[in-house]
């Protein structure tokens, strides 16, 4: 058991979930970021022995035989991809959940955008209508 969680531990590093960074021609750096999960069982058991007789009619000791088993897992999921370039750093979620949440957390940024347009355009339209020449 010892040798199993030491082996998955060595698969397991920061490798893993932030993995290794590639630099693309302009100079962006992506950094893909994961999830890792592992599970590891185990089990035993003896059954109880019983006396054997053979026919003499001695009795011989049995040996309790024995039952076990293990198991472990491991799961890697890509989560999302870390973008650094251009002054800025983004984060790309993989799912569409999350796609779906950035789209909700944009909203309130795409309203307040759209409020300054309408009040450009409308002073705009004051200040052309005042400066008329009669």
């Amino acid at each position: 058991m010892k040798t199993t969680m030491e082996s998955l531990k060595e698969m397991v590093d920061v490798n893993t979930i932030v993995g290794d960074a590639v630099e693309t021609p302009d100079g962006t750096v992506i950094i893909p970021i994961s999830k890792v999960a592992f599970g590891f069982a185990t089990g035993g058991t003896e059954y109880e022995a019983k006396a054997k007789t053979n026919t003499n009619g001695d009795s011989k000791e049995a040996k309790f035989p024995f039952g076990g088993g293990t198991g472990a897992g491991i799961s890697v999921q890509p989560v999302a991809f870390m973008i650094v370039g251009n002054g800025n750093i983004r984060l790309l979620p993989v799912n569409q959940n999350a796609m779906i949440e950035r789209i909700i957390d944009l909203i309130p940024r795409i309203i307040d955008e759209s409020q300054k347009l309408f009040k450009e355009r409308k002073n705009e339209e004051l200040n052309t209508t005042s400066t008329i020449p009669m």
